[in-house]
């Protein structure tokens, strides 16, 4: 049996399961000095009778192994996502420290009004999950017209600074695509179709 718990496309992990072998695929979510913590967490795909049998083994490198479906690839593919948001995430922090440094902003000023901005992820996270699902959009705080506008003035600040913009305008790019096929009066969730994703529902 092949336990693989190195990263890389779902493809990859699919196709490796297609070989002769008993074979599981799955993701360390941890730093490596977390593993064999308290805090460490893994996700395995593939044949749920495999993960029974070494599931109390990766108990051990990770108290938090959660099986994740049949489909082989599914582990890679969770955390191929998950890189994505904190890539994302810590690009956004960079960039808004620098800007407030560009403002003469100390840095230790800036953290603590940054935290509570970090905070609303959060919550966005559960309302995005809902509206996805239900393929319903409401821009019930905000919409991706008023997104599209705050980018504006955001690039337009990096700009005036000479930072590097290239991420702001790229998001830029994707709300205007939204705003030009109808979506500009739905909520930020919606911007998933302007990244080629459909939604279930019609609204």
């Amino acid at each position: 049996m092949l336990v693989n718990l190195t990263s890389g496309p779902a493809a990859e992990a699919r196709a490796m399961a297609a070989r002769d072998l008993p074979y599981l695929d799955g993701a360390i979510l941890s730093p490596a000095p977390a593993v064999g913590t308290a805090t460490a967490a893994i996700l395995v795909g593939g044949d749920r009778s495999l993960f029974d049998r070494v599931g109390p083994v990766l108990r051990v490198l990770a108290p938090t192994t959660v099986f994740v479906g049949d489909d082989p690839g599914a582990a890679a593919a969770y955390e191929t996502a998950l890189l994505g948001l904190f890539a994302m995430s810590v690009g956004g922090l960079v960039h808004a420290f620098a800007l407030a440094a560009a403002e003469g902003i100390a840095p230790g000023s800036f953290a603590p009004l940054a935290k509570p901005i970090a905070g609303l992820l959060t919550e966005q996270i559960d309302r995005f999950a809902g509206q996805l699902a239900e393929g319903r959009f409401p821009a019930s705080i905000s919409s991706i017209a008023s997104m599209s506008s705050t980018l504006g003035h955001l690039v337009s600040s990096a700009d005036s600074h000479k930072l590097d913009s290239a991420a702001l305008r790229a998001l830029r790019s994707i709300a205007d695509r939204a705003v030009d096929a109808g979506d500009g009066d739905r909520g930020y969730a919606a911007l998933t179709r302007s990244l080629g994703i459909p939604s279930p529902g019609a609204d």
